[in-house]
């Protein structure tokens, strides 16, 4: 018993300490890995997507290979080309990064800006994708992809990280695009109440120094 204790300890030891080899500059470079193969699909690079694919990719859920991973992307983007300003067009956030010097696992939210409905309405459709990355021949490569949409709690609780980066950055075009027009706010110190209106206008022209603002324990709930 005695035995398998310190074996399980030396497993654990040994993957804290490969967890711990990836530095900020490792996660900058896969940051930029994972933004590189987005463009590439924005490009219709086809040769740069035959080398950031694994030959053995795997898709989820659709168990797409990489054959027809690169397909489809190829074929978006020639339909982009016959209809201009038609495709969506996707950002990425919130990345989240674990990596050995062999493997990686990177996590982000995509936020999908698109027309909606008959009218041609723009709209917004979050998901949140989970690569798989393994270091071949000194090169790293996407060995798998899960994409899943969110809903309406892991929607908000990403918002909620939003608003904390628009407070540190007195981000007024974020303020003014998702609060409600009938937004109120109370302030915590002095009770005040004030509108959408002026709460943006002192949450912005607050000359104050934020070094931190996070959100911790969060409980949604959604009716």
């Amino acid at each position: 018993m005695k035995n398998l204790f310190g074996i399980v300890v030396l497993i654990l030891l040994s993957v804290m300490t490969s967890v711990a080899q990836c530095s900020d500059a490792d996660k900058k470079a896969l940051e930029a890995f994972d933004r590189a193969w987005g463009d590439a699909g924005v490009r219709g690079d086809k040769t740069a997507l035959m080398t950031i694919y694994a030959d053995d990719y795997i898709g989820l859920p659709d168990m797409e290979n990489k054959t027809t991973a690169i397909g489809g992307t190829m074929a978006d983007f020639e339909w982009g080309k016959a209809n201009p300003g038609s495709l969506p067009t996707s950002t990425h956030e919130h990345y989240m990064i674990t990596c050995t010097p062999g493997s990686a696992l990177i996590t982000h939210r995509n936020t999908i800006s698109t027309q909606m409905g008959p009218g041609g309405r723009p709209g917004t459709v979050y998901s949140r994708s989970v690569h798989t990355l393994e270091k071949r021949n000194g090169k790293w490569q996407v060995v798998s992809n899960a994409l899943h949409g969110l809903d309406d709690a892991m929607t908000i609780e990403y918002l909620e990280q939003d608003w904390n980066t628009a407070n540190l950055k007195r981000d007024k075009d974020w303020f003014e695009k998702n609060y409600a027009p009938d937004f109120v706010s109370v302030s915590s110190t002095s009770g005040k109440v004030a509108g959408k209106k002026q709460d943006i206008t002192e949450t912005v022209g607050d000359k104050g120094t934020i070094d931190l603002t996070e959100t911790s324990n969060m409980q949604i709930n959604v009716d």
